[in-house]
Parts: C-alpha cells; sequence; structure tokens
C-alpha cells in the first residue's frame, strides 16, 4: 500500500470514527500496516476495495477503529510530569483529601494499556510519598477498551525496554526478574484494579482526586469529541483535582471549571470550593467489582 493513497484514506475514514488526521500523521505507518493486513484478511486487493467495504457492511468500522489504536506505554513515560506529580501534585492532593476526611487517595488511568501509567503511580506513592500519609491510601482505577492490554496488565511483568525511563533504585526495589522479564511485586499491584471501558461510550460513576488522561483523547480524537470528553473529564474531578494529560497535548478552548496547575507542565485543577466527604455506593461497586 503506497503512503499517500493510505493517507488519504486516512483523511477520509478518520472523521467518521470521531478520530482526529493531526493526531495520527507521526504514527500513520503502524496504523496503515495494520489496514493492510485486515485488507489481506478480508481478500481485498487495494485500499479503494476497502473503503468499498466499508460503505457496504457497517460492521467493519469496528474493525477499522482497532487497527486505529495507538498504545505506546512506558513506566515513568513524561518524566516531568511524574516529577512534577512527586514535588507538588499528589502532596497538595493528599492533604485536599485528608482535609475532607478522605481515607483514600482516588485516582484513575483512563486509556492505560498495559498498565505501566497506573502501576507508576503506585510505586511512586509508595516509595515516596505513602510514609508521610500514613493514615491515607491510594487507589488506582485503570481503563481501557483494549481486552488483550488490559490482560497483558493484569500479569505485571514487562520486558526491560518498558522500564528504561523508570529510575533503577525503584526498578530494583519493585520487580523481580523472571525468565527475562521484569514482574511488578505484589504490594504495588494491590493498588490499582483494571476494568475494560470504552471512554468514549461510558465513565466512571464515581468521582476521583486525580485523573491520567494523557496520550490519547487530547491527541487523537476530534475536537468535538475532545471538548465533550473534557468537561465529562471535569465532571468525575472533585474540586481542587488535578487532571494530567501528555507533556505535548493541549485542552481544547471554552473548557469550564478548570486552570493550570501552578508550576506544573500539561497538569490543570478543577476549580471549586471543595465539598465534603460523602460515602457512596457505587464508588465501592466499581472499585470491588460489584
Amino acid at each position: 500500500m503506497k503512503d499517500a493513497d493510505c493517507v488519504a484514506f486516512l483523511q477520509w475514514a478518520l472523521p467518521s470514527m470521531q478520530l482526529a488526521w493531526p493526531g495520527f500523521r507521526k504514527v500513520r505507518r503502524s496504523v496503515c500496516k495494520r489496514i493492510d493486513r485486515r485488507c489481506r484478511e478480508l481478500g481485498l486487493r487495494s485500499i479503494a476495495e476497502y473503503r468499498d467495504h466499508l460503505e457496504t457492511e457497517p460492521s467493519e468500522w469496528d474493525a477499522l477503529r482497532a487497527c486505529c489504536a495507538i498504545s505506546i506505554s512506558r513506566f515513568y513515560r513524561d518524566r516531568a510530569v511524574f516529577e512534577t506529580m512527586e514535588r507538588g501534585v499528589l502532596p497538595a492532593l493528599a492533604s485536599n483529601a485528608m482535609q475532607r476526611g478522605d481515607t483514600n487517595l482516588e485516582c484513575w488511568s483512563a486509556g492505560c494499556a498495559s498498565g505501566e501509567e497506573a502501576y507508576t503511580l503506585s510505586i511512586l506513592w509508595r516509595l515516596r510519598l505513602a510514609e508521610r500519609r500514613p493514615d491515607l491510601s491510594l487507589r488506582v482505577l485503570a481503563t481501557d477498551i483494549d481486552a488483550a492490554l488490559l490482560k497483558r496488565a493484569a500479569t505485571a511483568c514487562y520486558r526491560a525496554s518498558t522500564l528504561k525511563e523508570l529510575p533503577l533504585a525503584w526498578r530494583d526495589q519493585a520487580f523481580d526478574t523472571r525468565e527475562g522479564q521484569y514482574c511488578l511485586r505484589a504490594p504495588f499491584r494491590e493498588a490499582v484494579r483494571f476494568v475494560r471501558e470504552d471512554i468514549c461510550a461510558m465513565l466512571p460513576e464515581q468521582r476521583f482526586h486525580l485523573i491520567l488522561c494523557r496520550n490519547v483523547v487530547f491527541t487523537y480524537f476530534s475536537f468535538e469529541l475532545q471538548m465533550r470528553l473534557a468537561q465529562q473529564l471535569m465532571g468525575r474531578l472533585y474540586p481542587g483535582g488535578a487532571l494530567a494529560i501528555g507533556l505535548h497535548e493541549s485542552l481544547p478552548s471554552g473548557v469550564e471549571n478548570i486552570e493550570p496547575w501552578p508550576e506544573a507542565r500539561a497538569v490543570f485543577r478543577r476549580t471549586g470550593t471543595p465539598a465534603p466527604a460523602q460515602s457512596s455506593s457505587v464508588d465501592e461497586q466499581i472499585w470491588q467489582g460489584a
């Protein structure tokens, strides 16, 4: 498949899936390879035939969307974000949570892929911050639409290349080596729960102190979908809570009730007066998988 043909096809197809071409420009080759493989599976000889197939078989759009799913995930990806988390964001969120009377610091890793981001947060908390807040526990809800990635996340075993950005001391404290892989030790896994969920269709029915939504929504989705999801994410944050996005991402203009987190890159704060703590049976059902 010629690059120009695939680019033209993507520019035609992506808007129908509420995806935006600019986000795919740098990763188009991997997407085009998947589409080419899908064409061969269907016995189609060209991208033009595949376009015709989409127009006659609406169910094929689900397969195409799967071809367009990008999952680049590493531990401690975007070091500056996690350094900011350790230095200022998490301590401030912890203080706010305790003032509310909360016993858990509730976090959500949206689009968690194979779990590296969620587990990085758990490692950071346990090794660097937990001793300062012995009465506060970290809980991370990690969601993704890809069942295969979530299965890999649940095993918590990774190649060395996935950990290359993680501080070596943290790697040695958090992982065991097993058959050439690094497997996360149980105490660091206990804080994280994985749930299959499509962020475009459903968001967790609870509120969070911190939401990590990085390098997916605000890179690959259309402006209209970004705007809708940004406002919905704000509705899932406690006032004073934090939203972290990718270092090279930006929020769509016009999002309400949010301001940049002071002295932090790619982190924003939900504005408003913090509300008193409230128990929620829905929160516990989501966490416990009831």
